[in-house]
This record gives C-alpha cells, structure tokens and sequence, in this order.
C-alpha cells in the first residue's frame, strides 16, 4: 500500500467517523432525558439557545437535538432552569419564552 493510499484511507475512515457521531448528536432527545431534565426542575425555552445547542426540534430550520442554525432561534428551545426563561440576560434585548418565537428564524 503507497503512502499516498495510507492517508486517504485514514482521510476516509476519520471522515466517516465524524458523520457517524454528528447524527449521534443531532438524535432527539429520549423520553427519559425529557422526564429526567422536568424531574430536575427544567423547563423548556424558545429562544435562549446558542447555534446548534438547542435540546430538540421546534420547527421549521430544526430536525432535532444541535440542529439549530441561528443564536437565540426563536423557534429552537433548550432546558433552563425553572422559572428562569422569561427572565434570562441575552444580547439586544431578547428574551427567553415559554412558546415558539417569530424572531431569530433562519434565512
């Protein structure tokens, strides 16, 4: 086996791995995640997640779990703690929401 055929084999294999674990992470969550995080106080909130770390779908421009593709996607939501949605400190104003958000929606 050339060297050249050594690395794009390892190219390949390394490839492969990372799509294997990007839909391990991109999976909905279980039912026992969701009744663990309400058992723990959480709450779900539109609007509060980073790109890509939304707990779940919520609709249009989100599948599932890490699929969101804007910061604070109003339709994305995420698990916070109890009673801290509406009240959390994000950029521009924003504000968390017990209910899907209009704003923040991918293009």
């Amino acid at each position: 086996m050339s060297t050249r055929t050594s690395i794009s084999a390892a190219m390949l294999a390394s490839a492969v791995a990372a799509a294997v674990s990007s839909l391990a992470i991109a999976a909905p969550l279980t039912e026992a995640q969701v009744k663990a995080a309400t058992e723990a106080g959480k709450e779900k909130c539109f609007g509060v997640a980073l790109k890509g770390q939304n707990d779940c779908k919520a609709g249009p421009g989100t599948t599932c779990q890490a699929t969101s593709t804007v910061d604070y996607q109003g339709n994305a939501w995420k698990f916070v703690d109890g009673g801290t949605c509406t009240t959390m400190d994000l950029p521009a104003g924003r504000k968390g929401s017990p209910e899907p958000l209009s704003r923040d929606l991918p293009s």
